[in-house]
């Protein structure tokens, strides 16, 4: 019995004259994370100096406030830094009479309230957390980058200040190549959470018929393009293309496409200026049929004089 008491007693000593940078050992093998306001969602790990029972994890509700072991009223902690929290938990559990002088220690174990959402016309779309300073740029790296169809802006959707739950601000148009290529720092904004990114693919033409490669080709600078780059992106004519060529466009107030003739042969043989072509627009290069077929009469009225010259001839019905 007497060594029981013994130990003890001196269990209570080296309780009593534990250095005061001894946490709890779970809170210990934390990183903590860049120091930012805390809001709702968040994970945060408290740690109570000596008070083993106080010391836990807690998920902050979705009104902002946090409930402590042994504390009447919860507490209200959006906007709060980690230190403030501190602060806080510590004058409430003094005023409650919980503790006389505690010691309290904040770690954020988790942001969740700061995502940022990045799709469209990215190699990885994805949702993450802003911790710490993230730019534009850092969630188009993340995403890993833009696909070969994004087109020639993104759209960024940036909830208002101090009101996270008020309607969203208007959408944002950034042009990529102002961004990515020109390097304009006003263009690589901080996101601080709750932002939507999208990157849209890029609006494309139509070119069908009698091309070597037929296709739907992007514009990805935004800009109008004529028949002469669309025929180069398309490698050229195909043999037996007709002289006039057809555009659809669809109208403004209808969903049929009007049909607009061109004269192609004009074009090539520059006696006729080139001609603007839209987004959206097809472009469709039919087959002059009468010179396919006054080729194919030709190829074999050739065959036939060959064969009759060589003395052979062989006839099929």
């Amino acid at each position: 019995m007497r060594m029981v008491l013994f130990l003890l007693g001196w269990a209570c000593v080296l309780a009593q004259n534990r250095p005061a940078d001894v946490v709890d050992a779970n809170m210990a093998s934390v990183a903590n994370l860049p120091a930012q306001k805390i809001a709702a969602n968040d994970l945060v790990a408290v740690s109570v100096y000596d008070s083993p029972e106080l010391t836990r994890t807690v998920r902050v509700a979705a009104d902002g406030t946090i409930r402590f072991p042994m504390l009447t009223d919860p507490l209200a902690v959006t906007g709060m830094l980690p230190a403030q929290l501190e602060r806080a938990i510590a004058d409430a559990l003094k005023r409650e009479r919980v503790l006389v002088a505690p010691v309290v220690s904040v770690t954020i174990l988790e942001y969740a309230s700061r995502p940022v959402s990045v799709m469209g016309a990215v190699k990885k779309p994805l949702t993450f957390q802003a911790v710490g300073k993230v730019t534009l740029l850092d969630a188009l790296a993340r995403a890993e980058g833009l696909t070969a169809e994004a087109g020639p802006e993104l759209l960024l959707t940036r909830p208002p200040a101090d009101a996270p739950n008020a309607p969203v601000s208007p959408v944002q148009r950034i042009r990529l190549k102002a961004l990515i290529d020109s390097a304009d720092p006003a263009l690589n904004v901080t996101l601080l959470g709750g932002e939507e990114i999208r990157v849209p693919e890029a609006r494309r033409i139509y070119v069908f018929g009698n091309v070597r490669k037929p296709g739907a080709f992007p514009v990805r600078d935004g800009s109008e393009t004529s028949i002469l780059r669309m025929l180069s992106l398309a490698e050229g004519l195909a043999p037996y293309a007709a002289k006039r060529a057809y555009i659809y466009r669809a109208g403004p107030d209808s969903e049929l496409r009007q049909e607009i003739p061109v004269e192609l042969d004009l074009i090539l043989r520059r006696k006729s200026p080139d001609v603007a072509l839209q987004t959206d627009d097809m472009l469709y290069i039919p087959d002059n049929k009468g010179r396919r077929m006054t080729f194919g009469a030709l190829e074999k009225l050739a065959g036939f004089g060959a064969a009759t010259a060589s003395g052979v001839l062989i006839w099929r019905r």
